[in-house]
């Protein structure tokens, strides 16, 4: 019996392309909810990561009849308060622009001292039922450091100005590989994958 088709609800290329990664292994077809015209964008008005995943995997699933994955993640900074977090896609108040994103943060912290700009990236991930039950989730965290400049041309987001402390480098720095294995991201689906494969798998 063949595996059930998976949605992605995002229409992040760069975000897709990391989840496609982390599923491939197990023969899951995977595709973004941007194959389905028509379904409208999921307005992000949960007050946590964990809200957003949930009406994000709820109704896109509602919307295409399939088993659903979704996420939501964002950067924590510990000197703003948790800030941006939740917001961290349209921090600068214009959705997914990642320069001005980072000119907003570089401009917040810039008094604060290097010792004082921790930070960590969150992954809230869910997988919901073609009826929009949410059967699965787990979460992943990646703690770092915010940098005062720029260091790679990987990844997208913060991705430049996060320094991984284990290996010195920021996550736009480093080996993508690297990355697949240590993320925020990569950490959550390691818990999610073995649900989905429990529920959906022969």
């Amino acid at each position: 019996m063949p595996l059930p088709q998976i949605v992605l609800g995002s229409r992040n290329k760069k975000k897709i392309g990391e989840v496609l990664d982390l599923l491939a292994p197990f023969g899951f077809e995977v595709i973004g909810v941007a194959s389905f015209p028509g379904v409208p964008d999921v307005v992000e008005d949960g007050d946590s990561f964990a809200a957003n995943a949930d009406k994000k995997a709820r109704e896109t699933a509602l919307a295409v009849s399939r088993w659903v994955i979704a996420e939501d993640s964002g950067l924590c900074v510990d000197a703003l308060g948790g800030a941006p977090g939740i917001y961290s896609a349209r921090y600068a108040g214009e959705q997914g622009n990642d320069a001005a994103n980072n000119e907003k943060l570089l401009r917040e912290l810039a008094d604060v001292p290097d010792e004082q700009r921790t930070a960590h990236y969150v992954c809230h991930a869910v997988l919901a039922d073609p009826t929009g039950r949410i059967r699965a989730r787990a979460e992943g965290r990646c703690h770092g450091r915010i940098l005062r400049d720029y260091h790679g041309q990987n990844g997208f987001g913060y991705d430049p100005l996060f320094l991984v402390p284990e290996y010195n480098q920021t996550f736009g720095q480093l080996d993508p590989a690297i990355k697949q294995r240590m993320s925020h991201r990569a950490k959550a689906f390691a818990e999610l994958i073995p649900q989905i494969v429990k529920l959906l798998g022969n």
